[in-house]
């Protein structure tokens, strides 16, 4: 099944990336390699996703959030690459920053919600190596950011 057969089947429609709010750029290729800045996670209204894990969000919630997010980053993804998700040659690196209480130690399955929406998505080529943080606070309040790094052709 093709990227976009998948994305079909899953319900997933990818939107256009959203404009940056300060002095970056969505993303860089150098070479074959794509670097996807920080997406915060947001709401399907377009609200930010905001709260802390431990406190007021739970990992399932959490979870959620991080698998909008992957959304959000296979939109910019898309863009990065001419507009054809087909030239994804890998999902190289995940590193997300989880919103969370000192005593919360659940960011690695919080982040799940994005690496297994990926691997659903691009299969063998959508398995890459991860980073998970717990983190005091996000720009604006958000729950989860999460940054990709992709191979492309």
């Amino acid at each position: 099944m093709s990227v976009y057969e998948k994305l079909k089947s899953l319900d997933i429609t990818l939107a256009p990336p959203a404009a940056p709010v300060a002095a970056y750029v969505m993303w860089v290729r150098t070479g074959n390699l794509v670097f996807i800045s920080g997406h915060i996670a947001k709401k399907a209204d377009g609200s930010i996703w905001a709260g802390q894990l431990g406190k007021n969000i739970e990992t399932a919630e959490g979870q959620q959030a991080a698998r909008a997010i992957a959304i959000d980053l296979m939109g910019t993804l898309q863009e990065a690459c001419g507009g054809d998700l087909n030239n994804v040659k890998r999902i190289v690196k995940v590193m997300s920053l989880v919103n969370s209480t000192p005593d919360y130690t659940d960011q690695h399955l919080v982040t799940n919600g994005c690496s297994e929406l990926l691997g659903e998505v691009f299969g063998e080529a959508g398995k890459h190596a991860r980073s998970a943080f717990g983190v005091a606070q996000i720009p604006r309040g958000a729950c989860v950011e999460i940054e990709l790094i992709a191979e492309v052709v």
